[in-house]
């Protein structure tokens, strides 16, 4: 079975995270070894059967990241794992190089936490499913923002990294895009910025389409801008060295004076696109 994105540590050139997209075909198997990462199956489009660890969860899924908060499977390190879809679907394999072997888990959809997160043309939809004070990993963390089509995420721009005496961290971070269509069918697109780590770089401002991922090792990055008339979906994953599991995250300060205005103006109307247990 090929993945239709595989992103290990050694293709980013970093140390802790990866992503995978598997396309399984109605009555589909796949297995994997965990080998020295922990992973989470998030479902993007139908359903699937995790077997490991002599356990077996059945996940729910849903029809897309557009219309339902997903259940999910945390599987840990040096564990077999077997992936069955009777009717065929998508679904996102989020793993971090990992110490601890934690076990294997059920997350059910109904007890992800849906925050709404700024307002205005800044508002988005949290899904916290693995966030670091949501879901216990020992070093993945993982959350999937909705952002209604015309509306900037990831904003202010930020970083999660720290540099303090005796103190340094950093998360490697994978944006994973899935954009919707027009209601006549348009493939739609997006924006994502990254900033330069260190002086004398380049921004880097990418076009963005389903099926597309960006790599931040590093510093500076946001926007995050969905094109009028199309919903984006990103999955965030992230992990590094500790010693905590943390976001790590501080604004840059040329721009989070932005988060001032938020009290002036109301959540965007279209949030939330949909509540846990709720399929549209």
């Amino acid at each position: 079975m090929t993945y239709t994105l595989d992103i290990t540590p050694e293709s980013a050139g970093w140390a802790h995270s990866s992503l995978r997209v598997l396309t399984l075909p109605p009555s589909g198997t796949h297995t994997f070894e965990t080998a020295g990462s922990e992973w989470i199956v998030l479902p993007l489009t139908g359903g699937c059967t995790v077997r490991t660890e002599g356990r077996t969860f059945e996940l729910h899924g849903r029809p897309s990241p557009f219309t339902a908060v997903t259940d999910f499977a945390y599987v840990p390190r040096d564990a077999h794992v077997t992936l069955t879809s009777p009717a065929g679907g998508r679904f996102a394999l989020a793993g971090a190089r990992c110490e601890r072997r934690l076990p294997a888990r059920y997350g059910p959809a109904e007890t992800v936490p849906v925050e709404l997160r700024g307002t205005g043309v800044c508002s988005r939809q949290v899904n916290n499913f693995a966030a670091a004070d949501t879901f216990e990993c020992d070093r993945l963390i993982a959350v999937e923002v909705l952002t209604p089509g015309g509306n900037w995420s990831s904003y202010p721009p930020h970083k999660h990294d720290e540099h303090l005496p005796g103190r340094e961290s950093r998360l490697e971070e994978i944006y994973y895009f899935e954009i919707a269509e027009s209601p006549g069918g348009t493939p739609g697109l997006g924006y994502q910025r990254v900033s330069p780590s260190h002086d004398g770089g380049t921004d880097v401002l990418a076009e963005v389409r389903t099926g597309d991922a960006v790599l931040i090792p590093d510093g500076w990055h946001g926007p995050s801008i969905a094109a009028p008339g199309h919903d984006m979906y990103y999955l965030n994953v992230m992990a590094g060295p500790g010693p905590e599991r943390e976001w790590l995250i501080s604004d840059h300060p040329d721009h989070t004076w932005i988060r001032g205005t938020w009290p002036d103006h109301p959540v965007d109307p279209r949030l939330p696109l949909y509540h846990p247990g709720e399929d549209r």
